[in-house]
């Protein structure tokens, strides 16, 4: 049974949102601040964390930041009530997989749900210990690693769907609204400054020369081609 850990400090939010998955047949494990939630994160295993970004003790980022800094590979959907631009963004680089602005519909909220855990299975039921180059990099989709001269490279789960992503349309351009569309799954239109900003921490890490930039290369006003 797929299971979800939701970490909101509000009883009533967390209650509906747990009845409400418990009735979708998910099974539900709840924390109730944000130390709370990485402990379980860091000693259970989770299909997905719902993760509210409005915590005591721990802030969601800081969750997300330190599940991503200790190589964490669950994916999380933020649950925020600030709208501007840089929250979202800020949630993303953290390694966030996508994000719900409340108030959201209980219909919204599954939607995401099911999308992210989709393109989960995708990258797990595909390409099993195959090792692929990508410029330096050498790296295992299913496996989610990834080196440099036999050096770990850290990269968040959104980072490997995005070079998958940008892999298997290798040398074609991809659009920055094909990325919003089919990785972050949005149902609405965020500025694409969110995949620039992106696309620009990721270059730090796989590129050589992140300022001219030879794998993920820019298709000025277009969007982005990995060269291979």
């Amino acid at each position: 049974m797929t299971k979800i850990l939701i970490v909101e400090d509000e009883p009533s939010m967390r209650m509906g949102l747990k009845d409400n998955l418990e009735f979708e047949e998910y099974e539900v494990d709840v924390a109730f601040n944000g130390e709370e939630g990485l402990e379980k994160i860091r000693n259970n295993k989770y299909n997905l964390v719902l993760l509210d970004v409005m915590l005591p003790k721990m802030s969601g980022f800081d969750v997300c930041k330190n599940v991503r800094k200790e190589n964490i590979k669950v994916p999380i959907i933020l649950l925020t009530a600030k709208g501007e631009e840089i929250d979202k963004v800020l949630g993303l680089e953290l390694g966030a997989d996508d994000y719900v602005t409340k108030p959201f519909s209980l219909r919204e909220l599954l939607a995401r749900i099911k999308a992210v855990l989709r393109r989960g299975e995708n990258v797990l039921n595909s390409d099993a210990d195959v090792e692929i180059n990508i410029g330096k990099l050498k790296i295992n989709f299913k496996g989610y690693k990834a080196f440099i001269n036999k050096k770990i490279v850290q990269l968040s789960h959104k980072e490997f769907e995005v070079l998958r992503y940008l892999w298997n349309k290798r040398n074609s351009t991809v659009s920055r609204e094909d990325l919003l569309s089919d990785i972050w799954g949005y149902d609405e239109n965020p500025t694409t400054r969110t995949v620039d900003n992106f696309i620009m921490k990721l270059r730090h890490k796989i590129e050589e020369d992140p300022n001219h930039p030879e794998v993920i290369i820019t298709v000025h006003g277009l969007g982005y081609k990995l060269v291979n």
